[in-house]
Formats: structure tokens, C-alpha cells, sequence
């Protein structure tokens, strides 16, 4: 690792250590990392193989049991298929162990993942909201209730919700589909309480998650950029670390480690 992200490294270990309430904004970035193909860009799955109907949420309340039947069905080839085995074998980076280990540690507060993987659960990290959903789960569209998937037994097609009696569905936010309340809530409430944002992996370009890091810097708060790539956030940012996440959170954690119980560092 070069002097220039040695450098970005340190001045980011002092940012995070005099900041109030830091938290994170994760993005497809960091999954790729785990070799989760992103969606877009030269190696996308929608670049290669086209992107996916923009009315998703609203067919699958036409009729919710085609969507249950295909999502049953087992595939083989095509964009599905190439994303549920890279889920399957996705094992957490570094730069996720890095991120739990922050919050261990009292430095994160809170982390929003665009990701759907569940590799930010897997690595440990417990505070935090998956604006987009996890893969791994169901949920009610009536009451938001969320259920492990493993352990939901879809006896009927489409599945109801043993609380309420709602539909239920897989709990990735589909196109059209509107982000639970409760989770924007909490994602607003936790961008207006950070003085310091750490984006890792994301490209700032999807909204409504792209706002969170505009709102902390209007606020007068600090962005730190952790990014092989220059994107849509890098000029907002007070810090960047042109660097993957798996190689550069591990050594921010260790310059943290080395600054704690140093004042004024």
C-alpha cells in the first residue's frame, strides 16, 4: 500500500477519533470485494444482460403468486442465477470484519448498507439498517415484519404473514417498491446525529441513500471516502482513501488501536 493511502489512512484514524457520533454508509463496492457482481458498471449484471422491468413491485401485486412460483423455481443460467450462487458462496472481507470491529470497538456507531447480502450480520456488525433489504430474510408488506428465510415455511403460494395475515414477500426492495417508513426514519435519524460519515464502497448514486452523506457534510460534518474508484461523493469528502475496503479498513482499525489512550493525538 502506497505512502498516499498510508497517509489518507492516518488522517482518517484522527478524524474518526475526534469525531462525536461516526457513522457508515456501505455500497455495492464492498460486496464486490466478496465477489458479489455489482449491477452496473463494465462487469454489471444489468450491463450484461439488460436491466430488470422498473415495475417489479407493482407486477408482483398484480399477481403475487407468479412472483412466488418463479422465485421457487429453480434457475441455472442467466442474471438470477449468476447473483443467487455468488450470494451463496459470498463469504465477509476484511473490510466488513474492519467495520464490525469499529463498532466493537465504540468508534461506528451506526452503519446503512445499500447491500443485500447479509455479509455485515455475518461479519458481526449489529447496528445498523439494510435500506434495501436483506436476501436472507421475508417480509410482510402490511405490518413490516421480517422473518429469517430458512425458516419460513411457504406452505401456500403466495406466502401470508403469521402475524397479521398480510403478503408476504422476499425483503429486497424491488423497483417501485417504496423503503419501509421505519427504516428511512432511522437512516435520517442517524444521518442528522453524525458529525463524521465514513462511505465505503458506495458510488453515491442511488438515492434515497446518496442524501445521507449531503446532509452531514450541510450539516458541518466530515466525509471519509474509502474507494479504489473516484464517484459521485468524492468531492464532498473531507478525506479519501483511494484504496479497497478489504485492505484499508483493517489498517484504519490498527491506526485507531494505536491512537487510543494517546491525547491529542
Amino acid at each position: 500500500m502506497g505512502s498516499g493511502v498510508e497517509q489518507a489512512v492516518q488522517q482518517a484514524a484522527t478524524a474518526l477519533r475526534a469525531a462525536r457520533y461516526v457513522t457508515a454508509l456501505a455500497g455495492a463496492g464492498l460486496s464486490a470485494e466478496s465477489g458479489i457482481p455489482t449491477f452496473r458498471g463494465p462487469q454489471g449484471l444489468w450491463t450484461r444482460f439488460g436491466e430488470p422491468p422498473m415495475d417489479g413491485y407493482q407486477r408482483f401485486l398484480r399477481d403475487p403468486a407468479a412472483y412466488w412460483q418463479e422465485q421457487l423455481q429453480p434457475t441455472s443460467e442467466g442474471p438470477r442465477a449468476e447473483l443467487v450462487k455468488a450470494l451463496e458462496t459470498a463469504q465477509p472481507n476484511p473490510g466488513h470484519l474492519a467495520l464490525a470491529e469499529l463498532e466493537q470497538m465504540g468508534v461506528l456507531r451506526f452503519l446503512i448498507t445499500q447491500n443485500i447480502d447479509n455479509l455485515h450480520a455475518r461479519a458481526g456488525s449489529q447496528q445498523m439498517v439494510e435500506v434495501h433489504g436483506n436476501r436472507s430474510k421475508l417480509r410482510c408488506i402490511a405490518c413490516d415484519q421480517r422473518y429469517a428465510r430458512s425458516e419460513f415455511s411457504v406452505s401456500q403460494v403466495p406466502p401470508s404473514c403469521p402475524q397479521c395475515g398480510g403478503l408476504v414477500k422476499v425483503d429486497t426492495v424491488m423497483f417501485g417498491e417504496p423503503i419501509p417508513s421505519r427504516w428511512l426514519q432511522a437512516c435520517h435519524a442517524e444521518a442528522a446525529a453524525s458529525d463524521c460519515m465514513l462511505l465505503v464502497g458506495t458510488s453515491g448514486t442511488v438515492y434515497p441513500a446518496a442524501a445521507f452523506p449531503q446532509m452531514v457534510k450541510e450539516r458541518g460534518g466530515s466525509l471519509i471516502e474509502v474507494n479504489p474508484l473516484e464517484t459521485h461523493l468524492t468531492r464532498w469528502c473531507d478525506v479519501v482513501i483511494r484504496a479497497p475496503a478489504a485492505e484499508a479498513l483493517p489498517l484504519l482499525v490498527q491506526r485507531l488501536r494505536a491512537l487510543q489512550g494517546k491525547p491529542n493525538a
